[in-house]
């Protein structure tokens, strides 16, 4: 039995490798006169200059950088950029959803990161949770650090940041920008239906549990990219992976399909196990979870029978359940509204798998495929473990 906060395995997760010469010129860390214009990104030409302005002849202060790379006209917001505080207006039976996200660099992402992905990134981890809640996204705050202004990084950062914002219709509306080691902080706000919002704390015994999308591909990216995998991963497979750990897709429309539909979510960010966990402490529940689901889990996996597992089944096992960085939908809602979640999945248009059942007796109990609960602990990711 696992219960919340318990457990041996899969707790690891950093974001460090040594980098060769290309990453290092893609990282922003490196000093700027050992940097080639261009670099960091091949494809991507500078940007503009301003309409009636000309390009930055002196190094590019804060102000310069807000106005260059994060100032843009809001249709929602009553107010965006530019004053001390933003100023919003939700509409009418509408309670504000938010929530923040802080992304480190070596603790969430690689410093040879392609910028645009990392843009991409810190905003989609914050989408989540809006998600996890049913909300419809509006807007969003920046507090970003940086080591130095440098021009061709902030276009890539900011192009991935505003690309996700823009396919949502979410409006940076305000933030910070300091001279620092390279941090990224997101507050994202959202509206929901009042007392439509989905919670942790409204799993039943007799629930279905379900999990949307893919699990345990980020990690396998992770190790992969760090040398700790058991075999050497072929470059697609590898590439899609890291596809997954750098630009996870938040289930927004999903969320919002399930009001009403699940009874309790959460997003997957820490880990199966440890998300699932907060569920189980909120509700008062306790879970099982049938494991030999976890092939069809992990898109790398997917369609390969437990025996025949390419990556080893206790390295799928500890990708899947206690993983994290997935940003997929952890969710329970009674077997009647079994037609109603697929429903929702097919108008999202993101797969929904059901992996196991909310229980009277408190923790969480994990079987194989012989029906027989299994003994082995997954410990979900903690900041300070």
């Amino acid at each position: 039995m696992i219960g919340p906060g318990t457990g041996l395995r899969g707790s690891k997760r950093v974001y460090s490798h040594a980098l060769n010469e290309e990453q290092k010129a893609r990282s922003i860390l490196r000093p700027a006169q050992e940097r080639a214009p261009g670099q960091e990104n091949p494809d991507r030409k500078p940007k503009p200059a301003p309409p009636g302005g000309c390009a930055y002849a002196r190094p590019m202060g804060e102000f310069d950088l807000i106005a260059r790379y994060f100032h843009r006209p809001v249709r929602r917001a009553a107010l965006g950029v530019g004053d001390d505080c933003a100023l919003l207006a939700p509409a009418a039976g509408m309670q504000l959803a938010v929530s923040s996200d802080m992304l480190v660099e070596g603790r969430h992402f690689f410093a040879d990161v392609y910028p645009a992905h990392l843009g991409h990134k810190a905003l989609a981890v914050n989408l989540s949770d809006l998600a996890a809640c049913g909300a419809r996204p509006l807007a969003f705050t920046l507090a970003l650090a940086l080591p130095r202004a440098d021009e061709a990084w902030l276009q890539g950062f900011s192009e991935g940041l505003l690309a996700l914002a823009d396919e949502h219709g979410c409006e940076l509306v305000g933030g910070d920008t300091t001279q620092g080691p390279l941090n990224i902080c997101i507050t994202v706000f959202g509206e929901v239906p009042a007392g439509q919002a989905m919670l942790r704390s409204g799993a039943r015994p007799g629930d279905d549990l379900w999990v949307s999308g893919h699990l345990g591909d980020a990690r396998l990216a992770l190790d992969a990219l760090q040398g700790e995998m058991p075999v050497q991963l072929p470059p697609q497979v590898l590439a899609q992976a890291r596809e997954r750990l750098e630009r996870p897709t938040p289930r927004v429309a999903l969320g919002q399909a399930l009001r009403g539909v699940a009874s309790s979510a959460i997003d997957v960010s820490d880990g199966l196990v440890g998300d699932l966990g907060h569920i189980l402490q909120a509700s008062g529940v306790g879970a099982r979870i049938d494991t030999t689901l976890a092939p069809q889990l992990m898109a790398a996996c997917d369609g390969h029978a437990p025996e025949h597992v390419p990556y080893g089944w206790e390295n799928l096992l500890r990708c899947v359940l206690a993983g994290g960085d997935d940003y997929e939908l952890l969710f329970t809602a009674p077997p009647g509204r079994r037609a109603q979640v697929e429903a929702a999945a097919r108008q999202a248009a993101t797969r929904a798998t059901c992996i196991g059942a909310i229980e009277a007796e408190p923790g969480l109990r994990l079987f194989d495929a012989q029906g027989r609960q299994m003994d082995a602990q997954y410990l979900a990711f903690d900041h300070f473990r």
